[in-house]
């Protein structure tokens, strides 16, 4: 099955066990991936989008919910993961990092607030969202809400988010 397959049928499959009817009106000037790509802040995850050949897929129609780990979340993993992580030979393992940030469908932070559930994830497992002081997900804070994108919406977050 290819990524983009992946990402319908996760769309597909992906009732929200968290929220139920949230807005599918996304805005936002660029997509996914532009709007990363132009904050400096996601430099180390636009370059692990593009050494998983995930770009074209963010770049669709959508809409997604990606839970983006900040450059800092990235420094912080154990020395040389990240690194590893970009060689060829662990693209696999990148892919399944990297869909496990990204959720089909559009979940702003004011359907994440003050709920507690989960969200599904385009790599398959489910995302535990916590929105009753702040919003976390898995063990990762949201630090910034809700930036906008043509085909979804970017919540930068301070982990990484490990399967």
């Amino acid at each position: 099955m290819n990524r983009r397959s992946l990402f319908r049928s996760a769309a597909a499959a992906g009732a929200l066990a968290l929220v139920a009817g949230c807005s599918a009106g996304v805005t936002g000037g660029g997509d996914i991936v532009d709007v990363a790509s132009s904050n400096d802040d996601f430099s180390t995850l636009v370059a692990a989008v593009s050494a998983a050949d995930l770009a074209e897929t963010l770049q669709g129609d959508g809409p997604f919910t990606v839970f983006a780990p900040t450059n800092e979340a990235f420094a912080a993993l154990p020395a040389g993961t990240v690194d590893s992580l970009l060689l060829p030979e662990n693209k696999a393992q990148l892919v399944e990092v990297l869909t496990y940030h990204v959720a089909p469908g559009y979940y702003p932070a004011s359907a994440l607030a003050g709920a507690q559930g989960g969200v599904p994830t385009v790599q398959g497992g489910t995302l535990r969202v916590d929105g009753t002081n702040g919003v976390k997900v898995g063990n990762a804070n949201v630090i910034t809400p809700d930036v906008a994108a043509s085909n979804g919406v970017i919540h930068a977050i301070d982990r990484v988010l490990l399967p």
